[in-house]
C-alpha cells in the first residue's frame, strides 16, 4: 500500500495532527507524540479471533477508519508509510526483543523504523509500549533524554546496535537491531508466531495500553492500572463485561463479549 493524500489526511486527523508538516525533526517529534497520545498498544485480535495479516491495508481500516490500535507490525508499519507519504526517508528494521529470562529473541521478533533525516539516523518505534516518545539519535555511546526517560545507545557485538532505558544509573535492554532495511514479507512467521504460540506473550493474555499526557493507561484482563504524575491506581478485573466496559470508557473501542 503506498499512502495517497486523501489516506494520510485521514491518518493526521486519526492522531489529532493539525500542525504544518515541514519532513523537519520537529515535525516528526509532533508526529511521533501525537500517535502515541491516540494510538493503543494492543492484542486485542489475538484473543478474539481476527487473525493480523501483513496487509497495510487492512492495518489502515482497523487503525484509522476502526480507531482501534495494534501490534508493532501493524502500528510502525503503517506508521512508516504514513511518513513516507509526508516526505521522510525510512527503513524498516528487525528487531530482537530482550527478555530477562531467554535474553534476546529471534530476528523478526519487533518491527521499527531508523528515520533518515539531514544525515542522521533516528530511531522511531510507536509499537513497543512503555518507550521513548520521541525519535532517538543513533549515535554510540550516547544517552537521549526523552519525557519518559533516559535511552542509551551502543554496540552489542559486532553486529547489532543495543537500546537500553536506564533506571537509577543501570542498563535496563529494550532490543537490539542491524541497521538494514527488511522487506514486510520477512517478519510473516514471527507475526504468526506472535498470534499463535504459547510461548509468546501476546497469547498469555488480553492488553491494551496508551500512553497520557500524565503517564499511562493499561487494560488487562486481570486489571486495569492507571499512572498519572507518578501515582498508580489498580482495579482488579473479575469478568469479560467488566473488561469489555474499561475498554469502552478509557479507549472507546467497543467489541462483542467473547464466549
Amino acid at each position: 500500500m503506498e499512502m495517497n493524500s486523501e489516506e494520510a489526511s485521514e491518518y493526521l486527523i486519526r492522531i489529532g495532527y493539525t500542525d504544518a508538516i515541514h519532513s523537519d525533526l520537529s515535525s516528526l517529534h509532533q508526529l511521533q507524540h501525537r500517535h502515541l497520545l491516540t494510538v493503543p498498544f494492543e492484542n486485542l485480535d489475538i484473543h478474539y479471533g481476527q487473525k493480523i495479516e501483513l496487509d497495510t491495508s487492512k492495518f489502515y481500516q482497523k487503525i484509522v477508519r476502526s480507531k482501534r490500535g495494534g501490534f508493532c507490525y501493524e502500528l510502525n508499519e503503517l506508521f512508516g508509510q504514513l511518513l513516507l507519504y509526508l516526505g521522510y526517508q525510512v527503513k524498516r528494521v528487525s528487531a530482537r526483543v530482550y527478555d530477562d529470562r531467554s535474553g534476546y529473541g529471534e530476528e523478526y521478533d519487533h518491527l521499527a523504523l531508523i528515520i533518515h533525516l539531514e544525515g542522521i539516523d533516528y530511531l522511531v518505534d510507536v509499537g513497543f509500549g512503555e518507550f521513548a516518545s520521541t525519535p532517538i539519535e543513533i549515535k554510540i555511546e550516547s544517552v537521549h533524554s526523552d519525557p519518559r526517560g533516559q535511552f542509551s545507545i551502543d554496540h552489542y557485538d559486532q553486529n547489532y546496535i543495543r537500546i537500553c532505558k536506564l533506571e537509577i544509573g543501570k542498563k535496563n535492554p529494550q532490543y537490539i537491531f542491524k541497521p538494514r532495511h527488511r522487506d514486510l514479507f520477512e517478519f510473516k512467521l514471527k507475526c504468526l508466531y506472535h498470534q499463535t504460540s504459547e510461548q509468546s506473550h501476546f497469547t498469555k493474555k488480553k492488553m491494551i495500553s496508551l500512553m497520557t499526557h500524565e503517564g499511562r493507561i493499561t487494560l488487562t484482563d486481570q486489571k486495569l492500572k492507571i499512572l498519572k504524575n507518578g501515582k498508580k491506581n489498580e482495579v482488579l478485573i473479575r469478568s469479560e463485561s467488566e473488561f469489555l466496559k474499561y475498554l469502552r470508557h478509557y479507549f472507546s473501542i467497543e467489541l462483542m463479549e467473547s464466549n
